[in-house]
C-alpha cells in the first residue's frame, strides 16, 4: 500500500499549484457572489433585503465581495482570507450557532451554519498557503523593480 501511495503522492504533487490557484479562485468567487447578492441582488435576488449602510448586513457584504475578489485574483491573498475567515466565524458563532448544535440541516432541526464553517476554514486554509504560483501576488514578486 505504501508504493501505490508513494507514486500516488508523487503524481498528484506536480499538479499542487494549478490545483491550489483554482481552490483560490473558486472559493473568492463563491465568496463575492454571496456579498453581490446581498448588496445589488446579482447574480441572483436575496432573500433578505440589506439596506445601504446597516450594520452587520452592509458591511458583510462589502467584505464579501472586496475579499472575495482579492482572494480569487490572488492579490493580498492572505490578508483577505484572514478577513473573510474572521467574517465568517462571528457570522457563525453570531447569527448560527444561537440556533441549534448542529450547523449540517436548516432550522428548527439544525442552524443551517454549514456554508460559514467551510467558507471560514477554506480562507483559513489560504491564510497559510497564500496565493500560490498561479496569482497576482506571485507575479507581482517575480516582475523586476522599476528604479525611478
Amino acid at each position: 500500500m505504501w508504493i501505490v501511495t508513494k507514486g500516488l503522492d508523487r503524481r498528484l504533487s506536480r499538479h499542487a499549484p494549478a490545483v491550489l490557484s483554482v481552490f483560490r479562485i473558486v472559493y473568492g468567487l463563491l465568496f463575492a457572489a454571496y456579498g453581490s447578492r446581498s448588496l445589488i441582488n446579482w447574480p441572483v435576488r436575496s432573500p433578505v433585503v440589506v439596506e445601504f449602510g446597516s450594520w452587520p448586513g452592509w458591511y458583510a457584504g462589502l467584505i464579501e465581495i472586496l475579499a472575495g475578489l482579492l482572494v480569487a485574483a490572488g492579490l493580498f491573498t492572505r490578508t483577505a482570507a484572514f478577513i473573510a475567515s474572521g467574517e465568517m466565524a462571528v457570522a457563525y458563532f453570531w447569527i448560527h450557532q444561537p440556533m441549534a448544535l448542529w450547523p449540517v440541516a436548516d432550522p428548527p432541526g439544525g442552524n443551517g451554519g454549514a456554508l460559514s464553517i467551510l467558507f471560514c476554514f477554506a480562507f483559513f486554509l489560504l491564510v497559510f498557503l497564500g496565493g500560490g504560483a498561479y496569482s497576482i501576488g506571485a507575479l507581482r514578486g517575480r516582475l523586476p523593480l522599476t528604479r525611478r
